[in-house]
């Protein structure tokens, strides 16, 4: 497997949709695209996207995990991370989170003590389950050099080991560590971003409203990158057969929700607190910029939420990319669509740091 293939494990809910490690290389080894909805989903793809949907449905989605499915998928991940730059600073620190929780890991890049640059708080993706914030810091640092700011990468716990009320107080301890040493680290504090793709951007999403309620630090940005944001999705709301085909499917959606949740999703005692989707209240956040594609599972949540954010008078920008599914910026990342995804995202950034 090559590091373009393995792509999709290390950004996003990719991480968590691949199959079980035991049956990798035999499907693999297929030289035409899964069969069933995935094959019949190309057709809505878009043509530039096309040879990068063919790679993905190489994968075939998962339908069951267990624990050795779910070790194996954490494990086989790590020893595919890209290589760090050697100029561009990383420090590991683990901050206090309080109310017996252990210490989390942080992840401090590119900092510069005693200058005031924007920074930007990360959260990683993996469905809740998978996922690693040092898998994340080579390519964090190279967004850190372009925009020229710092970034803090959270290693949160996972489910199902942890639930969302863990994740949520490890994130926000890395947010208030990131603000309270401002000057140690050369952050301007009116300019900072929270970013986050898939669970990432769920985290991220969550996070802001966190911010919001307790009034300790502000935000000028929160970019939710095809976010997973609501439990409903492919458990209680069905969704089109061509939606959520290739990439992140509905059986991995309903169980890295249920292992966030501690509680089986699209039920009605489901808590708020845990699902951003689900909050009444959406009013007094930061401005976002939601992306994602027509095709990804995620696609009408994220609508969904943006517009509920543009009802109550938050700056929005959604931007959805025709005939893209979930992780296409990842695997196709040489195609012109995925350009224009992530410049979107970058000059959205830009704005909000001044730039």
């Amino acid at each position: 497997m090559n590091r373009r293939e393995f792509a999709m494990l290390g950004v996003g809910a990719l991480a968590a949709a691949v199959m079980p490690v035991r049956s990798m290389t035999a499907a693999m080894a297929a030289s035409t695209p899964a069969a069933g909805a995935g094959a019949d989903a190309l057709k809505y793809v878009d043509p530039a996207l096309q040879a990068a949907a063919r790679e993905t449905l190489k994968f075939a989605p998962i339908t069951s995990i267990d624990a050795k499915v779910l070790k194996d998928m954490r494990g086989m991940s790590e020893k595919f991370a890209g290589a760090r730059l050697p100029d561009v600073p990383v420090q590991e620190q683990q901050v206090p989170v309080g109310g017996g929780a252990p210490d989390v890991t942080v992840y401090v890049i590119n900092a510069r003590p005693g200058d005031r640059r924007p920074g930007i708080l990360h959260t990683h993706g993996g469905g809740y389950i998978a996922g690693s914030a040092k898998w994340e810091v080579p390519r964090l640092q190279k967004l850190a050099q372009e925009m020229d700011c710092i970034i803090i990468s959270v290693d949160y716990r996972l489910a199902p080991e942890t639930t969302y009320t863990g994740s949520i107080e490890d994130n926000y301890a890395g947010l208030k560590w990131m603000y309270n040493r401002a000057a140690q680290i050369g952050l301007d504090t009116t300019h900072i971003a929270l970013m986050g793709e898939s669970a990432g951007g769920g985290h991220a999403a969550r996070l802001a409203i966190t911010a919001r309620d307790r009034r300790e630090v502000p935000i000028a940005l929160q970019v939710l990158v095809y976010p997973m944001l609501d439990d409903r999705t492919a458990s209680s709301r069905a969704v089109p057969p061509f939606i959520g085909a290739i990439g992140w499917g509905p059986e991995a959606n309903r169980y890295g929700w249920q292992a966030f949740l501690g509680q089986q999703p699209g039920t009605s005692t489901v808590p708020a607190a845990g699902v951003p989707a689900r909050v009444s209240d959406l009013s007094n956040l930061p401005p976002a910029w939601i992306g994602v594609g027509s095709i990804d599972l995620f696609v009408s949540e994220d609508m969904e939420y943006a517009r509920r954010l543009i009802d109550v008078g938050v700056p929005t920008e959604l931007y959805v990319v025709p005939g893209a599914f979930h992780g296409f910026d990842v695997i196709g990342a040489d195609t012109e669509p995925a350009a224009r995804f992530t410049k979107s995202k970058l000059d959205a950034l830009r704005r909000a740091f001044g730039k």
